[in-house]
């Protein structure tokens, strides 16, 4: 049992996850934080922070890690409140967060194009209209504009909030199917991820060829198993702890360790031979390949099951880390902006080895200024401590746990 300051209790079960619905995890906050930076430094190519995120050091990379962090914040936020009577609510709270995510999309997609056209006219440079699937648009306005709005095309590195609003749109069915049955909602989760990626099946462009980067029929799997694993915990339940099974994550992170940093992607020649499906023997991350999948579940389990490492990212609610995973779609936005930005500048500097560290630097101090700045506002523009109740609205008052802190704002 965990007290607050105040004499509140909850109980805490061995997962590390407070089993009351009002409580926040602030791992997730840290991890969703850390996933928020490894994106932005991915976002801005050319440059040595980008040689140190960790899609240079195993076969998953940050958009795994956010999307099955996602998962859970969407078990807590939505998973209590979707019960016999409140699930029409409950679902509509959620299509309203996916057309929030829709408008934010639009607004990165708007600043890209506006900031590439003009950098082109102002510096002289027409090479940036061909950067980051501009020029389909520009060269078929007719058909550009359209098929920008309803996402027939998507900007290069403006891809991920289009995938996650659609998951956003599947959490009715999801927590549907999981109240009925866990295992009925990942059998199904698990066999629409292995059609999707046998056959093929996912969203196209309507404008150059191919799918969505990130194919929502397929990252479902991972954004369900987040769900799950959460209600599971909200029952009651505990992620097992099982020696055998901890040795057999570590082991697989290790090989995928030794394979990404020894570059040995020929041996995926040899899975290939087996004549399996490249779903299960790739490592394509538009539909999310088995081997990808399996590499942020055993780090997700590795950080469950050691103590000391799950510790390590339980930090206090106010911790800079914390503050920016809390306010994850501004800080995205944000830094989908801010690498847009730093893209430019690098171009324009023929990827200068000074310049585009120095920039990455600088955004990121702007994204935690942005993200206290954030939190300013969300205190009642009292900087720290709680906020104030106001006429207009009652606010409910944040109870810490330890470094828990109230899930007023998930999912909203």
């Amino acid at each position: 049992m965990v007290s607050s300051p105040n004499g509140a209790v909850v109980a805490a079960d061995q997962s590390g996850f407070s089993k009351a619905a009002g409580w926040r995890d602030t791992r997730l906050d840290v991890l969703r934080g850390l996933a928020l930076l490894a994106i932005f430094i991915n976002h801005v190519p050319g440059q040595i922070f980008e040689y140190l995120t960790t899609k240079n050091f195993g076969f998953s990379d940050s958009a795994e890690g956010f999307v099955l962090i996602s998962g859970i914040a969407v078990g807590l936020a939505y998973g209590g409140r979707f019960k016999p009577g409140n699930r029409l609510e409950a679902s509509w709270k959620a299509v309203k967060r996916a057309f929030t995510l829709y408008l934010a999309h639009m607004m990165t997609t708007c600043m890209t194009l506006v900031l590439f056209i003009s950098s082109a006219w102002l510096f002289h440079r027409p090479g940036l209209l061909c950067e980051v699937n501009i020029l389909a648009v520009l060269t078929n306005i007719r058909q550009g504009i359209p098929a920008l709005l309803l996402l027939g095309h998507q900007i290069g590195y403006n891809n991920i909030l289009p995938m996650y609003g659609a998951l956003l749109l599947m959490v009715p069915i999801i927590l549907y199917l999981e109240s009925s049955s866990p295992l009925l909602a990942l059998s199904v989760s698990a066999t629409v991820w292995l059609v999707a990626g046998v056959y093929q099946i996912a969203p196209h462009n309507s404008l150059v060829e191919g799918f969505w980067f990130l194919n929502p029929l397929s990252w479902q799997f991972l954004f369900t198993i987040g769900i799950v694993s959460m209600m599971h915990v909200r029952r009651g339940g505990t992620i097992v702890r099982n020696p055998l099974l901890l040795t057999v994550a570590i082991a697989y992170v290790a090989v995928s360790f030794v394979w990404v940093i020894f570059k040995l992607w020929s041996l995926g020649e040899v899975l290939a031979s087996l004549g399996l499906p490249t779903v299960i023997t790739g490592f394509d991350k538009t539909f999310l390949s088995l081997p990808r999948l399996l590499h942020v579940l055993a780090l997700a389990y590795i950080i469950i099951s050691v103590p000391a490492l799950s510790q390590l990212f339980r930090r206090p609610s106010d911790h800079p880390l914390t503050i920016l995973g809390r306010h994850s779609l501004n800080i995205f936005v944000a830094g989908t902006i801010l690498a847009m930005v730093g893209q430019i500048i690098l171009y324009l500097t023929n990827q200068d080895k000074i310049v585009g560290p120095l920039y990455v630097v600088a955004g990121i101090v702007a994204l935690f200024v942005y993200a206290y700045y954030l939190e300013h506002k969300r205190l009642g523009g009292h900087g720290s401590g709680r906020p104030v109740e106001t006429p207009a609205r009652a606010v409910a008052v944040p109870i810490h746990i330890r470094h828990g802190q109230r899930l007023d704002r998930v999912g909203r």
